[in-house]
């Protein structure tokens, strides 16, 4: 058993304040893994402090050495890779081999990422020939509040981490508490990169204590937080009455736009895209779209796919989904599962209960539906699973239409072999991303989206911009 109580505060562990046992529950043995302190408002209070004394040290750190800082970070980050990838693995239940390649690489990709933005990012220019003297400055927000899920904690926590350090921010990162050590870790590489005390903090805690105290915290200049919907609104709510600054990345409900001249990987593509991490992420395309002319097929497709995929414990080699994080996921999309069964739509993988030879565990049957119509409520709600809908369209407009219909505006995908096709459909969908063939983001390409996706974007020159705030000033001396 993992015990680790202690917060990181000002450059060092403490013991906390007002902390409280909670007990980290591994998703495959459904046993107690890791015991946390969960933080009270005199620990909040504390991280808060200690990034306040620390930020004007740091604002005024010249942005060379805070890249240098930031490279630092990413070497001691490689250090310890294998730690990362045990922690999550254990904690969120992402397969040993994903959680070292995939997991663990999310994190060090964007870290680089930072870097080579932060060094060609204009810190500071004229706003242009017309006004020599005006000069255009992007300084930090101030004291940040991080925080983070468990679905991909080092994507996260890194995106947020890497774009506050190299802007100038201090921060206090409150990780999910279902997934926490594997952020004590990178606490601990934050600290092996010789960060001035204060800088980064980091307290452990649950929504409605810590995450409630961050976002209201009248010391608490900006909350860039990852997560649901709801509680995104919860945040923006409790953050307004301060005006701070709040960044949203939020749920999706992403459709994936299957034409009748798709390669012949795409409902492969597909379908294994919406399993990964087990169907735990928020970009996952868990509407597929497909033309009238092939949907037979395609339905029959991903059916076969899905029912040859292999569900097995995190701790196991190999390719195949883990478990869903808790009891209560478990049990929200179990009932999800069944409410698609009765609103009548076809199932053809899958369903509801543990797969063949489980008797405990958090493991969720990789499950298809077809005939889905945009009323049903597996095609409207977020469900954060294994679970794809299939629904049909006849013509383009249609598709863009069906597509659109969702309160969310994540990621969008399509899949056709018509390059003037593609190119329309990118300007009308109306999601933050819209990914094509299979095509992933470049390096530094913005995540994030619109509607109730969120706002704000993360990764590369935007999300530095998204810690920055921007100054204009006149009389600049040349």
């Amino acid at each position: 058993m993992i015990e680790r109580r202690q917060f990181y505060i000002n450059g060092t562990w403490v013991d906390p304040v007002q902390g409280r046992d909670y007990a980290v529950i591994d998703p495959s043995t459904e046993e107690p893994c890791a015991i946390i302190s969960l933080g009270g408002q005199a620990d909040t209070d504390a991280a808060v402090a200690a990034a306040k004394a620390a930020l004007p040290g740091w604002m005024a750190t010249p942005v060379e050495q805070r890249i240098a800082a930031l490279e630092r970070v990413l070497a001691a980050y490689r250090e310890r890779e294998e730690d990362l990838a045990q922690a999550m693995s254990m904690a969120m239940g992402a397969p040993i081999d994903m959680s070292r390649r995939d997991q663990v690489g999310a994190g060090s990709w964007h870290l680089k990422n930072f870097i080579t933005a932060a060094k060609a990012f204009r810190w500071e220019h004229p706003l242009g020939d017309h006004a020599p003297n005006d000069r255009i400055i992007h300084e930090a927000v101030g004291v940040c509040a991080l925080i983070t899920p468990w679905n991909w904690p080092m994507n996260q926590i890194t995106l947020k981490v890497g774009a506050a350090l190299v802007a100038g921010n201090t921060m206090v990162l409150k990780p999910s508490e279902e997934s926490p050590i594997d952020a004590i870790v990178f606490a601990e590489i934050m600290h092996a990169a010789g960060l001035p005390a204060g800088v980064f903090n980091l307290v452990n805690g649950d929504g409605v204590g810590v995450g409630s105290q961050l976002s209201s915290h009248t010391d608490v200049d900006m909350v860039s937080f990852t997560g649901s919907t709801r509680a995104g609104r919860l945040i923006s709510i409790a953050a307004a009455d301060t005006l701070k600054r709040v960044h949203l990345e939020l749920g999706g409900k992403g459709a994936n736009l299957i034409f009748a001249d798709a390669d012949e990987k795409a409902v492969k593509r597909g379908v294994l895209h919406m399993m990964e991490n087990t169907g735990q992420s928020c970009n996952a395309p868990s509407r597929m779209l497909v033309e009238a002319s092939v949907y037979d097929r395609v339905v029959e497709e991903a059916a076969g796919i899905a029912q040859k995929l292999e569900v097995g414990p995190a701790s196991k080699a190999g390719r195949h989904i883990g478990p869903v994080v808790n009891a209560s996921q478990w049990e929200k999309i179990q009932g999800l599962i069944q409410k698609g069964i009765d609103e009548g739509a076809r199932l053809v993988a899958g369903g509801p209960g543990l797969p063949e030879g489980f008797n405990k565990g958090f493991f969720v049957r990789p499950t298809v539906f077809a005939d889905v119509t945009p009323d049903m409520t597996i095609a409207r709600e977020e469900i954060f699973g294994p679970v794809l809908s299939i629904m049909k369209f006849e013509t383009e407009d249609e598709a863009v239409r069906i597509a659109n219909d969702t309160p969310y505006g994540l990621t969008n995908y399509v899949q056709s072999q018509d390059g003037a096709r593609r190119n329309r459909l990118a300007r009308v969908l109306r999601s933050g991303m819209v990914q094509m063939n299979g095509q992933g983001r470049g390096a530094g390409s913005p995540f994030g989206g619109m509607k109730m996706s969120g706002n704000g974007r993360e990764g590369g020159s935007w999300g530095i911009h998204d810690f920055v705030e921007v100054k204009a000033v006149t009389g600049w001396a040349l």
